[in-house]
């Protein structure tokens, strides 16, 4: 799967992720996020080596569940995600380099 540019509103509970097959990023963050705005290009950049990774933008803000269920407090934070169980995540990345470090 691709890079997906743009958050969308979220849709999935934390059952429906932790039963998905494969490996993901969940991404949490806003489209209007100055943070998640600056992050994007290495974001791109790094999962464009990925194809076998797939890449869920989600719209996060107060009250939203999967957000909360995840403990995320900054955007963006990036969550990899494999056969659903959390395996690593990155919170507010400034590089390409720090987004690398989830793929083991």
């Amino acid at each position: 799967m691709s890079y997906v540019k743009t958050y969308e509103e979220e849709t999935l509970s934390r059952d429906a992720v932790e039963q998905r097959p494969g490996t993901w990023v969940l991404e949490f963050g806003a489209n209007w996020c100055g943070y998640c705005i600056a992050a994007q290009k290495d974001i791109e950049t790094v999962l464009a080596s990925r194809a076998e990774v797939n890449h869920e933008k989600i719209a996060d803000g107060p009250g939203r569940p999967l957000g909360r269920s995840y403990r995320v407090k900054l955007w963006p934070t990036l969550i990899l995600v494999r056969d659903g169980q959390e395996i690593d995540r990155v919170v507010r990345p400034t590089s390409a380099e720090q987004i690398r470090q989830l793929f083991p």
